[in-house]
């Protein structure tokens, strides 16, 4: 006679599962919420936060950041880091820059002044050669994307130096005469009342949300990002897609570069320092898991929001930039471990 042990599961009372989607409610939906704090909070504390007018200028704050961090989403989805678009943002907006200026033909005696379109094209393609040496490095030489996105940052914040000597191109206007006028069209025009910048960030957004979501790119993406092994034994491209995603990411910086430039009507050298850890911290409190595969454009774009609402509302109420550095990283600190806590969860329950 054999005596079998049943093991009964209790059921989940219906205040349990309450509890858990009031838990996930939160953690999936924690950068509108933050938003949301964020907005309130400094509308109480500044008459000037909560206007029309500062919104759209944040907005235009915020494109920067926002454009860099579509690529930055790129690259984590696939599993890897760029730590280079800093330096291709501040080398992009060199080398448009130095077109505006005129190139000097030594041989010919003459100096060509490209048109907007021109330097547009050319400095994005720069961006997408930057990201194309990312992206062999990492697919081929194996090379770790820290450390190749790393010496890429380097030679890339080296290059605008010597193209400059240190120094900045000022007045980009251009000249009628010359027919190269128009660039600061990016900084300073609108539509509708809105800044270009955070329209080319909005376009941006919606063609990269429809990339992951309508195409076999995109599927290609989260799966080589979730199990790379895995994936390349189902006949996913995963080489191409690394260098492709590293290609994107430089172009989105380039893109950013000619944003920024555009708004200062200046490039210098040191344009974009530490803004890829700007980028990376907009992708982690959008949600995304740094081990890749989970991730999304919308979760990214609150992120920037996120913190570009939360540095230019302590930069009203007259806290000091050092404090702003701090409540930064709190808030990166923060979101990270609420990555932790949501995918770990994830991971259990499956």
């Amino acid at each position: 006679m054999s005596v079998t042990n049943i093991t009964e599961k209790k059921p989940i009372s219906n205040g349990q599962r309450r509890n858990f989607n009031l838990v996930r409610l939160i953690l999936e939906g924690r950068a509108f919420f933050a938003l949301i704090v964020i907005i309130a909070v400094f509308s109480f504390l500044s008459p000037y936060y909560f206007t029309l007018s500062n919104f759209l200028t944040m907005a235009s704050h915020v494109a920067i950041f926002g454009i860099l961090a579509i690529g930055m989403l790129l690259v984590i989805l696939n599993g890897g880091i760029d730590l280079s678009v800093g330096s291709t943002l501040g080398l992009a907006g060199c080398i448009a820059g130095f077109l505006m200026q005129g190139v000097t033909l030594s041989s010919f005696g003459v100096i060509l002044y490209p048109p907007v379109w021109a330097v547009v094209v050319l400095t994005c393609a720069l961006g997408a050669v930057v990201g194309a040496v990312n992206g062999v490095l990492i697919a081929y030489l194996r090379v770790p994307a820290f450390v190749a996105s790393l010496g890429v940052l380097y030679v890339a914040r080296g290059v605008a130096l010597l193209m400059t000597n240190g120094l900045t191109y000022n007045n980009l206007g251009g000249r009628p005469e010359l027919g190269n006028t128009g660039f600061d069209w990016l900084g300073f025009n609108r539509l509708a009342g809105i800044p270009i910048g955070v329209i080319v960030l909005a376009v941006l957004a919606i063609i990269c949300g429809l990339v992951l979501s309508r195409t076999a790119f995109g599927r290609w993406l989260y799966a080589s990002g979730g199990n790379e092994r895995a994936a390349d034994l189902s006949g996913v491209p995963v080489k191409r897609v690394k260098i492709t995603v590293y290609v994107l990411s430089g172009v989105c910086a380039a893109i950013a570069g000619l944003v920024l430039s555009s708004q200062l009507t200046s490039a210098g050298p040191t344009a974009g320092t530490t803004y890829e850890l700007t980028a990376i911290a907009a992708v982690v409190i959008g949600g995304a898991a740094l081990t890749g595969g989970r991730g999304t454009v919308r979760g990214t774009m609150l992120g920037a929001f996120v913190i570009g609402f939360l540095s230019d509302g302590l930069v009203i109420i007259g806290v000091s930039a050092y404090w702003q550095t701090v409540f930064t990283g709190a808030v990166i600190v923060l979101a990270v471990l609420m990555n932790s806590i949501q995918y770990g969860r994830r991971t259990k329950s499956s």
